[in-house]
């Protein structure tokens, strides 16, 4: 029998994922924005020829874990990488873009 007075296990959280969030959005877009309490990171599926897109999922979290998910999505990029090979984007990473390239599609919005 498993001992409920363990530590361990009250620092556990069990996730649950529903069916419909399982399936999860496609997003080619994402808009990012924030302002002195808060950081917005809007998804959006950006469909070609079409002349409207729509913001599929919005993210509202604050600083401090809007700077532990840049972390973890770094480490999870590296752990990619190291498994599957180099990711070479076909945009610019940068914010400052030359004239003539295509934009990135993740782009900072400015304040919210």
């Amino acid at each position: 029998m498993a001992n409920n007075n363990n530590p361990q296990n009250q620092n556990q959280i069990q996730i649950e994922l529903t069916p419909e969030v399982a399936r999860g959005i496609y997003s080619n877009l994402a808009v990012i924005s924030h302002g002195p309490n808060e950081v917005v990171l809007d998804f959006i599926s950006l469909t070609p020829n079409m002349p409207k897109a729509t913001v599929q999922s919005r993210i509202i979290m604050t600083p401090e874990n809007a700077k532990n998910l840049l972390g973890a999505l770094a480490d999870n990029i590296k752990k990619y990488e190291a498994t599957f090979g180099e990711i070479r984007p076909k945009r610019p990473i940068q914010a400052q873009q030359a004239q003539n390239e295509i934009p990135n599609p993740f782009i900072m919005g400015g304040n919210a």
